[in-house]
């Protein structure tokens, strides 16, 4: 939060008015990362920004789409590099390319229409995470910045955090189970178990771009094989093979297991919804564990 506020100070008001003049000879990218959070795409924004024919936009998240829409397109250029640079990296290493990093596009497929108007040839990238450990690094995070509620002047334990998001869904899909555009904007949003749900967001996206603009990854890869995935996405993007000089890791939190018996209960709720994307996708990740 204090990230965005920050950079929504320098480059939404201090800057903005210098940027947006240059804005006509700025570029737009060609490259999106559209998720999805707590995977890491913030370590792969920075891995993107090394290899050289690639430059990275002012910073990460800059939801255009989802929230930056109303600001039009000129300011959304405002946040990406000129055509000099372009021009200059060009004639040094033969390409170029530019590229944003949202990782909350995915679960709005709305966001998908929007950028289709735009930019129909668009490649994007979605990197998964097993969606239990996704939901506890949410869950953390909210407990780190006393987010959650308190119950008996305590925060909320994850086992309850967890049984009154499965309770939320489970009630939806009883009474309704749509998946409109409500769902998407206020449903969604609500529920960090359901930003796991992959197979329902990327549906949305496939009506709109062709599968061959995807390419799909998993947060394990990319943390435990990362010249390796790397190589995968810079072929993607068709650029030149080059191993990045830091492949640190980036947003660490460090905290406590989560219980057995809840990891479990995990499991056997998310398994239909990991087998919708095992079977979407030809793909199975293997977090049935």
């Amino acid at each position: 939060m204090l990230k965005k506020i920050y950079y929504f100070l320098r480059y939404g008001l201090l800057m903005r008015p210098i940027h947006a003049i240059t804005s006509p000879i700025r570029l737009l990218p060609e490259c999106t990362v559209i998720g999805s959070g707590k995977s890491g795409t913030t370590a792969l924004y920075h891995y993107l920004g090394q290899h050289p024919c690639i430059r990275k936009s002012a910073y990460d998240e800059l939801g255009f789409y989802n929230d930056n829409f109303h600001l039009g397109i000129n300011w959304y250029k405002s946040l990406f590099p000129t055509t000099i640079t372009r021009k200059k990296i060009v004639q040094e290493y033969g390409k170029f390319l530019t590229y944003d990093v949202t990782p909350q596009y995915l679960r709005d497929p709305s966001n998908a229409t929007k950028m289709f108007d735009y930019f129909p040839k668009m490649k994007l990238i979605a990197i998964l995470r097993n969606p239990i450990d996704k939901t506890y690094s949410a869950y953390i995070a909210r407990r780190n910045a006393n987010a959650l509620p308190l119950i008996n002047n305590e925060p909320e334990t994850f086992d309850h955090f967890v049984d009154q998001e499965i309770k939320f869904i489970s009630e939806y899909e009883h009474n309704s189970g749509k998946l409109d555009e409500n769902y998407f904007k206020n449903i969604v949003p609500q529920t960090i178990v359901a930003r796991g749900f992959y197979a329902q967001f990327l549906k949305k996206w496939f009506q709109t771009f062709e599968k061959n603009q995807f390419l799909i990854i998993s947060s394990y890869d990319l943390a435990n094989n990362t010249l390796e995935t790397l190589a995968k996405i810079f072929k993607f993007l068709d650029l030149p093979q080059y191993d990045i000089p830091d492949t640190s890791k980036q947003n660490i939190q460090l905290y406590e297991p989560m219980k057995t018996e809840t990891r479990i209960k995990l499991i056997n709720f998310y398994k239909k919804y990991n087998n919708e994307l095992y079977n979407l996708l030809n793909r199975n990740f293997d977090w049935d564990k």
